[in-house]
C-alpha cells in the first residue's frame, strides 16, 4: 500500500523536454533582430538570474543579453534581441521523456494526480496539448501566473487544495533540487528528485546542510517501486 494519496508533477525537465536546442533559440534571437551573433548560449544562460519574472519574460532576457553585450564590448538593442528569441520559441517542439509514461501511469494508479510548473499558462497549456497530457492530471497550477512560484508553498498548496489532500500525505516529483525538492519539502510534502533529465546530475545538488530528497530516481520507470504499485515500462 502506498504511503501517499496524492503526486504531483513538475513539468519541464520532469516529463517532458524542449526540442529546440539553445543554439537554435540563440540564434534565432539576433536574426530576428539582425545583429550579427556574438557570444554562446550558455553565457547568456549563465547572466539570467533564477526563472523569468511573470508576464515580463522580455525584461527578464534583455538584462541577459544586456549583459553578454558588454561583456563582449558590443552596443545592442537588447529588448530586440529578447523579442526575438521569445518569437523564436516554440512551446509545441516538445518531447515527452524516457518513462514519463510510467511515471504518470504509476501515479494514476496510486490516486489523485496533479501538476505544478513555474511556467504560466499561455505556454505550458500550449505544451500539455502538444505532449498529449492534457487530460493527465486531476489540478494544474500555472505558478507563473500567480504572485509566488515555486519554491514558495502557494503552488503547491493550491494544488493540494484542489485534490482534497494534506501536504503530509503527497508526493512531489520533480527535476530542481531548489524549486521541486526543498520547495516541496518545506510546504509539508514528501519529495522525488528526479534526476535522469540533465546527465544524471539533476538541478542543483544539494549542499550538506540542505534537505534531502526522500527518494532519487535516475529513471522515471522508479517511481512506481518508490509508490509501491506497479506500472508498464517506457
Amino acid at each position: 500500500m502506498s504511503d501517499f494519496d496524492a503526486v504531483l508533477f513538475d513539468l519541464d525537465g520532469t516529463l517532458c523536454r524542449g526540442d529546440q536546442s539553445g543554439e537554435t533559440l540563440y540564434r534565432g534571437a539576433f536574426e530576428a533582430a539582425g545583429v550579427e551573433p556574438f557570444g554562446r548560449p550558455d553565457e547568456l544562460w549563465a547572466s539570467l538570474d533564477g526563472p523569468p519574472t511573470p508576464n515580463d519574460e522580455a525584461t527578464y532576457l534583455a538584462r541577459g543579453f544586456a549583459a553578454v553585450a558588454d561583456h563582449h564590448g558590443h552596443t545592442v538593442d537588447a529588448d530586440a534581441l529578447a523579442d526575438g528569441f521569445l518569437a523564436t520559441v516554440d512551446n509545441t517542439a516538445v518531447s515527452v521523456l524516457p518513462g514519463a509514461p510510467a511515471a504518470l501511469s504509476s501515479a494514476r494508479e496510486n490516486g489523485p494526480v496533479g501538476l505544478v510548473t513555474n511556467g504560466p499558462e499561455h505556454r505550458q497549456a500550449t505544451k500539455l496539448t502538444a505532449l498529449d497530457l492534457g487530460d493527465a492530471f486531476d489540478a494544474v497550477v500555472f505558478a507563473g501566473d500567480l504572485p509566488r512560484r515555486k519554491p514558495h508553498r502557494e503552488p503547491f498548496d493550491r494544488a493540494l487544495d484542489a485534490l482534497g489532500v494534506d501536504p503530509v500525505a503527497a508526493l512531489h516529483v520533480g527535476d530542481s533540487f531548489e524549486y521541486d525538492v526543498a520547495g516541496a519539502r518545506a510546504a509539508g510534502l514528501r519529495a522525488a528528485w528526479y534526476v535522469g533529465g540533465t546527465d544524471g546530475d539533476g538541478d542543483g545538488r544539494p549542499d550538506p546542510d540542505d534537505d534531502r530528497p526522500d527518494y532519487v530516481l535516475r529513471h522515471l520507470n522508479d517511481l512506481g517501486d518508490a509508490l509501491g504499485v506497479g506500472g508498464p515500462d517506457g
